[in-house]
């Protein structure tokens, strides 16, 4: 299976950009993805989001944490594409199907797998501002790591944990494998 599991960074918050309708202006600072078929982990900034577009077309499948409603929005503007051809995995949404709301990565990882996030979005947003890269891409890195992890677990054992005030409580998850694409079409440069 061609999976990637993907996370994404911004250069600016909401307030900035005239709310949260306007994702398509937040800027990608980095955007860090897991491949699958390479075993590895790549990192993306503005100047090269095209070889990423490639690879989203040709993945079978793209993985992350509110990706459709976020990650996927904030990059449409960056590609001369649909981000809604591209065949995602949601985990945010599959839990929402469960739960009937939303829950945050954080308190899904800490429950499920003993770890979290190393810092927020907002913190991120000041690293690229005070040009530290290296540790933004670092920061990006790990919650594809986590995002991935989670996944893995959810696959494994059909379900996710997370913290409800004072008891863990699972959240059912049924993990299919899609089928792989076929005919897809390369991104071509925008810049």
């Amino acid at each position: 299976m061609n999976k990637i599991v993907l996370d994404l960074e911004t250069q600016k918050e909401f307030a900035e950009v005239g709310g949260r309708s306007s994702h398509g202006k937040l800027r990608v600072s980095v955007c860090g993805i897991y491949s699958y078929e390479q075993d590895q982990y790549l990192c993306f900034d503005e100047s090269n989001l095209t070889k990423l577009g490639e690879i989203l077309q040709e993945t079978d499948l793209v993985i992350g944490y509110n990706i459709k409603d976020f990650d996927f929005q904030v990059l449409q503007p960056y590609f001369n594409f649909s981000m809604d051809t591209v065949p995602a995995l949601d985990i945010l949404q599959e839990v929402e199907k469960v739960l009937g709301h939303r829950i945050r990565l954080e308190a899904i990882a800490q429950a499920t797998l003993g770890t979290g996030k190393t810092g927020s979005g907002l913190a991120a947003i000041g690293l690229w501002r005070s040009g530290k890269l290296e540790e933004l891409k670092s920061y990006c890195l790990n919650d594809v790591k986590l995002t991935r992890d989670v996944y893995e677990y959810a696959k494994a054992n059909g379900k996710l944990l997370f913290q409800d005030f004072f008891e863990t409580r699972e959240i059912a998850m049924n993990i299919q494998e899609p089928a792989p694409r076929i005919n897809t079409v390369v991104q071509s440069s925008l810049f």
